[in-house]
C-alpha cells in the first residue's frame, strides 16, 4: 500500500489543497495548489455555490498534476468560538500478558470522548497530554508497558456544529469524502513540531487574510485560542489608501516590493504603479515599508495582548506563521513586540516554504501521527489510482515546480 493524503484549507484568502506520500519513514510532497477563495468571509462559507467552484478549481490543479482524481481529504473546519476540554478515563488493560498495545490506546481515547457530552456543538478531535498505567502516571508513549489499568488524560476539541457541517456538505456536494476534520491550530504546531518545543508552553501566530488566529500550546497540545478580526488585507487596504490602488496592485506591492521593516529599506529604492485615477506613481520602499511594518506592530501587539489573556505562565516560544509571516524582514518587527523568544514559522518540507501552506502540511502529520498512535494503516487513495500515480511522466513533475512548488521531495519523518 502507497500512503498517501490529501489536506485542504478553506481560507478567507485563497483554497489550499496539499498531497503527500509517507515513505519510508520520509513526508514527500507530491503536489500542492493554491486557489483564489470566492464565497468565504472571515473563514466562514457565506456563498456554497462560489465556495464550491473555488475548492473544484483548487483540487482539479491537484488533480492535474499528479494524473489521479483526489476522492477524500482531510479538511480543516473554522475555529471560532472552539472550546478546549480537560477530559479523563481508564480502561482494562484486556491481553493476558497486561501489556498495553494499540487496542488499549485506541479505546481509552474513545471512552475519554465520550466522557464529554456536547450539546449544539461537534466533536473535532481529542489530544493526549499524557498517559497512566496502574499508579505511574505522566506517560507520553504507554505502548508496551505492562500493568492492569490504562488511563488517559488529555483535551477534547470542539466547535459549533455549523463549522463542521458548513465544511463537510460543501465537499460531499462536489463528490469529497472527509476523512477527517482538524482546526489549523492543531495543524501548525505538528508543521513546525520539534524536540525543542514539544515539552514547553508556547504560542503560534497565524495570520490570515482576514483574521489572525493566537493559540496556546502546553506539551504540544493546543489548550485555548483567540482569534483577532484583523490580519494581511488590512495591510493591502493600508497600501490601497495610501496610494491610491486596486487590491490586486496592494497585493503586488506588499509580496513583490515592500519590507515587513523598514531597517533595511532602500529609500532610494522605487516601484512604479498606475493609481485608480489613471496616475504614474513612484513608490519608494523604505516609505511603503513604514506603512506595512505600522500594521504588522499593530496586530502583533494584539496578539501580545490576547497570550496575556490566554496564560500567566511563561511563555517559551513564540512561532509566526500564515501567509503574511512569508514577507521579508518581518522577523524585525516581530522581535520588537514579542521579544527574543519569537521566530518566523519554517516548514521543513521541501518543496513548499510558503508559510500559507503550514496548516495543511501540519494537518497531515498530526494525521498520520494519530495512525500511528492507534496502530493503524490507511491511505487516501487506493491501490489502482496508486498505481497510475506511479506512472506520472519526470517532465510533468519538473514542470510544475517552478508554478506549483514542485513535487516529489521529502524529508526526514521524526514523530
Amino acid at each position: 500500500m502507497r500512503h498517501i493524503y490529501t489536506s485542504l484549507d478553506i481560507g478567507s484568502d485563497s483554497i489550499k489543497v496539499v498531497v503527500c506520500e509517507l515513505y519510508q519513514n520520509k513526508l514527500n510532497l507530491l503536489a500542492a495548489s493554491s486557489c483564489p477563495s470566492q464565497g468565504i468571509k472571515k473563514g466562514l462559507i457565506t456563498d456554497v455555490h462560489e465556495a464550491s467552484n473555488c475548492v473544484r478549481k483548487a483540487i482539479f490543479e491537484v488533480e492535474e498534476m499528479i494524473g489521479i482524481p483526489i476522492k477524500s481529504v482531510i479538511a480543516s473546519v473554522p475555529s471560532y468560538f472552539a472550546e478546549y476540554s480537560i477530559v479523563k478515563a481508564s480502561t482494562p488493560i484486556n491481553a493476558e500478558s497486561g501489556t498495553v498495545n494499540h487496542e488499549d490506546i485506541a479505546r481509552v481515547i474513545a471512552e475519554a470522548t465520550a466522557s464529554k457530552t456536547l450539546e449544539n456543538r461537534e466533536f473535532v478531535t481529542m489530544l493526549p497530554v499524557d498517559y497512566k498505567v496502574d499508579e505511574q502516571g505522566g506517560i507520553r508513549d504507554p505502548l508496551n508497558r505492562v500493568g492492569t489499568t490504562l488511563g488517559v488524560r488529555g483535551v477534547l476539541v470542539s466547535t459549533p456544529k455549523k463549522n463542521v457541517y458548513s465544511v463537510i456538505g460543501l465537499l460531499e456536494s462536489i463528490g469529497i469524502e472527509v476523512v477527517d476534520i482538524t482546526l489549523n491550530n492543531i495543524g501548525d504546531f505538528y508543521a513546525f513540531k520539534n524536540k525543542d518545543i514539544e515539552d514547553k508552553v508556547g504560542t503560534i501566530v497565524n495570520i490570515g487574510s482576514e483574521t489572525t488566529t493566537v493559540s496556546l500550546y502546553n506539551r504540544g497540545v493546543v489548550v485555548r485560542s483567540s482569534m483577532i478580526p484583523m490580519g494581511g488585507k488590512n495591510v493591502d487596504n493600508d497600501i490601497s489608501y495610501m496610494y491610491k490602488t486596486n487590491a490586486e496592485t496592494s497585493r503586488e506591492l506588499k509580496h513583490k516590493f515592500a519590507l515587513g521593516h523598514k531597517r533595511n529599506a532602500n529609500t532610494a529604492d522605487t516601484y512604479e504603479i498606475s493609481t485608480s485615477i489613471d496616475k504614474s506613481l513612484k513608490v519608494n520602499q523604505f516609505e511603503i515599508s513604514e506603512v506595512v511594518s505600522s500594521r504588522l506592530e499593530e496586530i502583533l501587539n494584539l496578539a501580545k495582548k490576547e497570550m496575556n489573556i490566554l496564560t500567566s505562565k511563561q511563555i517559551d516560544y513564540m512561532i509566526i506563521t500564515g501567509g503574511t509571516s512569508n514577507m521579508a524582514d518581518i522577523e524585525y518587527i516581530a522581535s520588537e513586540v514579542l521579544g527574543k523568544n519569537v521566530s518566523i514559522g519554517n516548514i521543513k518540507l521541501l518543496g513548499i516554504r510558503n508559510n500559507k501552506y503550514s496548516s495543511c502540511v501540519g494537518n497531515i502529520v498530526y494525521f498520520i501521527s494519530r495512525l500511528k498512535l492507534k496502530g493503524q494503516d490507511y491511505s487516501m487513495v487506493n491501490n489502482e489510482d496508486a498505481s497510475k500515480l506511479a506512472t506520472v511522466r519526470k517532465s510533468s513533475v519538473e514542470s510544475s515546480f517552478d508554478s506549483r512548488l514542485g513535487k516529489v521531495f521529502g524529508y526526514f519523518f521524526n514523530e
